[in-house]
């Protein structure tokens, strides 16, 4: 994800050298010739990569040219992406972090750490302080709970502390 506007130029820049490569790609006719299945991963590789690139680039072009007259709609596959919306949203009602943490009361600093971190430092009542702050809103949400998943999630945990386990023993004391 794109979050600032060093980010969009550094983006821009790999987006032309990519595009430049599948173009020597699609010139090179040889290594199509001798080694197609080579070259065909080559190609969807970079291709891929430009096409990731391009979305990137789109979205953040959405968010920093948006009609701030109209509601931001920015729909998420998962809670996880929670931090993903309160960046975006930060960036589209054109907030600065240091703004952001004017409104909140807490430093700049923090604010930072928030979002080079994807939110992953915060809290959750922090990550709804700043929800809050930024005006974002659950629409409407369906939540599924998914129990084999949780039998999986309990696994690891087991095998972990397992070892874990295994590993003080081992220790010399």
């Amino acid at each position: 994800m794109i979050k600032n506007e060093q980010q969009y130029q550094i983006t821009l820049d790999w987006l032309r050298r990519f595009e430049g490569t599948v173009a020597k790609l699609y010139s090179d006719k040889k290594l199509k010739a001798d080694d197609p299945i080579r070259w065909q991963l080559y190609r969807d590789a970079y291709q891929s990569q430009v096409d990731e690139f391009k979305y990137e680039i789109a979205e953040y072009e959405r968010l920093i040219n948006c009609d701030r007259k109209q509601y931001l709609q920015i729909e998420v596959e998962n809670l996880t992406h929670l931090p993903w919306v309160l960046i975006k949203a930060r960036m589209a009602a054109k907030i600065s972090q240091e703004e952001l943490a004017e409104t909140l009361g807490i430093s700049s600093q923090r604010v930072k750490e928030y979002e080079d971190t994807d939110y992953q430092c915060a809290s959750f009542v922090e990550l709804l302080e700043v929800s809050t702050a930024l005006g974002v809103e659950v629409e409407k949400a369906v939540m599924r709970v998914d129990f084999e998943e949780i039998e999986e999630a309990a696994r690891i945990a087991k095998k972990w502390q397992e070892r874990k386990k295994k590993k003080a023993m081992a220790a010399p004391r």
